[in-house]
């Protein structure tokens, strides 16, 4: 009798994304990496990898862009989550994820729920938390990019059953050191794994990381063009869970089990005068110079250090 299957390979596609279509060049990445890995199961890409950023392309839910994708899944028989793109629905516009099965069904979407603020306006957040199931695998879960900076949305992932976040990401900034600890810190505190999959070139600074669910670093890419493809064990999550990371810490029993509330959690009215007191989210402004450093210029400084 044949053991049930507990592990699953996942590839990372760090791909040098341009702003423009890329339709033809994620399918020939995505054709490339199954031809080269033919084990591989699942695919997942980088944010926005479609279009790059910019919500000019918006298409309709289940539009153009979603349909190629589901023909690439089906064609390959992968799993697949294509980054994001941008959807309009009404009068809003989400950051959208589609999660695409072996057949090209979409079994799932899940939209950003925290856009990147104050830069990536004009986007409407996601209420939803995604997860879903690989039949006779494990339960995956979804975020998006910003999400991971708050740690409610992957707790609330690993306790809806979550054993694998798949997190695309689009980062540039200088702040991508700070990511790779904080993906880190979702891994280890909701014993998981933690795929964070950003872009490379000119829209994005690479770097994916793929953690354990000890926190332990699986892989972490350079910042150019990269390919990872990963089997994760979804024995050792369970096993991790039950009896801690190494025997030690078994955090979502704890937290489970917990005797205290999180009242910021909860009604996000409620008055914290701390938070309240941060003034509104809005593009931080230039700085004046002091008046001495005006029209005039710099004040003079003598030998002695005074200021004439």
């Amino acid at each position: 009798m044949l053991s049930p299957v507990t592990t699953f390979s996942i590839a990372g596609l760090q791909l040098e994304i341009a702003r423009g279509d890329n339709l033809a060049y994620l399918r020939s990445e995505i054709e490339a990496v199954v031809s080269r890995f033919p084990w591989v199961q699942m695919v997942v890409l980088g944010e926005l990898s479609a279009y790059g950023s910019g919500t000019a392309r918006a298409e309709s839910l289940a539009g153009p862009s979603e349909q190629a994708f589901c023909r690439i899944a089906q064609a390959l028989r992968i799993w697949l989550i294509p980054g994001s793109f941008y959807v309009r629905e009404g009068e809003s516009v989400f950051n959208l994820s589609p999660i695409i099965n072996p057949a090209g069904e979409v079994v799932a979407r899940h939209r950003k729920m925290f856009p990147f603020l104050p830069y990536e306006t004009g986007v409407t957040p996601g209420k939803d938390f995604i997860v879903f199931d690989v039949p006779d695998v494990g339960r995956f879960g979804v975020s998006n990019c910003y999400d991971m900076w708050f740690p409610e949305t992957t707790r609330m992932l690993a306790a809806m059953g979550a054993e694998v976040i798949l997190h695309p990401s689009m980062t540039n900034t200088i702040d991508r050191d700070v990511e790779l600890a904080i993906a880190r810190a979702n891994a280890a505190s909701n014993q998981c794994y933690f795929f964070d999959i950003n872009v490379a070139g000119r829209l994005g600074f690479g770097r994916s990381i793929v953690c354990g669910p000890g926190g332990e670093v699986v892989h972490q890419a350079g910042r150019g063009r990269e390919v990872f493809p990963v089997e994760v064990d979804f024995d050792l999550v369970r096993r991790v869970r039950q009896r801690g990371w190494q025997g030690i810490g078994q955090v979502l029993k704890s937290f489970r089990d917990r005797a205290v509330d999180f009242p910021v959690c909860g009604d996000h009215r409620l008055p914290f005068e701390s938070l309240n007191a941060l003034g509104p989210l809005k593009l931080p402004e230039r700085e004046q110079l002091e008046e001495n450093f005006s029209r005039r210029g710099a004040p003079r400084i003598n030998q002695l250090g005074e200021q004439s």
